[in-house]
């Protein structure tokens, strides 16, 4: 499974999407910034919360998504896997297999060899 794959193919179809329902994406956008932007907690701590929580719903998109955007913000794979724990201690075994999906999200967004 490749996550540049799924970003990709979901950025994609989300193009349509905001063609055929601008203003339901639009929103979506909106409520993005707006739970993301730097605040009392940065954006980076929103996003390793967002990523637990992929992990957790056991979303792969939202794992590629998030995993992308932290790589971006400079998490550390230490980071990741710190927040990985939590999101294990929240979700059991399930969350702990999706955990994987994380580390090789991490490696290919970051070009690190796992």
């Amino acid at each position: 499974m490749s996550y540049q794959a799924i970003t990709q193919t979901i950025a994609k179809n989300l193009k349509t999407l905001q063609q055929d329902t601008p203003k339901l994406m639009q929103g979506f956008g909106q409520l993005s910034q707006a739970a993301l932007e730097n605040a009392i907690l940065d954006t980076k701590t929103k996003e390793f919360i967002a990523l637990a929580i992929a992990v957790e719903k056991r979303c792969d998109a939202c794992i590629a998504f998030h995993t992308k955007a932290l790589v971006k913000l400079g998490a550390s794979l230490k980071e990741v896997e710190e927040v990985l724990g939590v999101a294990v201690m929240m979700g059991g075994g399930p969350s702990l297999m999706y955990s994987s999906h994380v580390l090789d999200a991490f490696h290919e967004f970051s070009n690190e060899s796992a």
